[in-house]
């Protein structure tokens, strides 16, 4: 449930989906984690979930299972999570983690 949520708010299940700040794929992921997860293609839906699966299970475990920390480091990088001592304060990722709350829950109820 909680990686439908994060396709859900990355590219609303769009697989071609680019952002203007170069993130890439249903799961949005960036050119410098696409590598770091071993992404050949990130427009290939099955490389670009395996690979942000990957990525925001190692952002889980960084921050001890946390959904809200982990959303917001998905969102806004690990950096800025420890660097506010939480989740930043940024418009953006406030409103992303909320989002992802609501999603998460509601993908969670539905079989």
């Amino acid at each position: 449930s909680l990686i439908r949520a994060i396709i859900h708010a990355e590219s609303a299940y769009q697989p071609d989906a680019v952002s203007p700040k170069g993130a890439q794929g249903l799961m949005q992921l960036m050119p410098d984690t696409q590598s770091e997860v071993s992404v050949a293609d990130p427009f290939d839906p099955a490389q670009n979930i395996r690979g942000g699966t990957l990525y925001l299970a190692r952002l889980l475990d960084e921050f001890e299972g946390d959904v809200e920390l982990a959303a917001a480091a998905y969102n806004a990088g690990p950096t800025a999570v420890y660097r506010h001592g939480g989740v930043p304060p940024y418009e953006e990722t406030r409103e992303y983690v909320r989002r992802i709350r609501i999603l998460h829950r509601r993908y969670a109820q539905s079989p």
